[in-house]
């Protein structure tokens, strides 16, 4: 969803499993990020992220219902919000059901930070992180 001032605002998810984050490929394949797409009305922000977890990373799990934290980045000319949750991923399947060809890697909270562009995603994942190995 785009907002009069050219705002895309997307929903995420910090995917977790044993202590490591799912990545994916972007749409161009040249970069790693977490499953995310634009809001869609009537659909609120927190059924935007289960929704993108499962079309871009063919994953299920339990999604807490207040967000970890937001980011902005630049998409052709765009900036885009994400919202961002945390989903305690409990199955997965393989080719993911929107982009069967995309990459899924699960890594330590480190090495997803070592391979994401955006710093404020990188902050999100330390925080996220930080908070699970208390």
């Amino acid at each position: 969803m785009t907002t009069p001032l050219g705002l895309v605002r997307q929903a995420g998810v910090i995917a977790w499993q044993a202590g490591q984050v799912c990545l994916v490929t972007s749409r161009g394949g040249r970069r790693w990020v977490v499953p995310k797409g634009n809001l869609e009305y009537p659909k609120s922000a927190a059924e935007i992220a289960l929704q993108e977890a499962w079309e871009e990373a063919g994953l299920v799990g339990l999604l807490e219902h207040a967000p970890v934290g937001t980011y902005f980045y630049e998409k052709d000319g765009f900036l885009c919000h994400v919202l961002v949750f945390f989903l305690q991923v409990t199955d997965q399947v393989t080719p993911t059901p929107r982009r069967p060809c995309a990459l899924r890697a699960w890594l330590t909270p480190a090495q997803a930070r070592a391979r994401i562009d955006d710093p404020g995603l990188r902050d999100i994942i330390d925080a996220v992180s930080a908070a699970r190995s208390r």
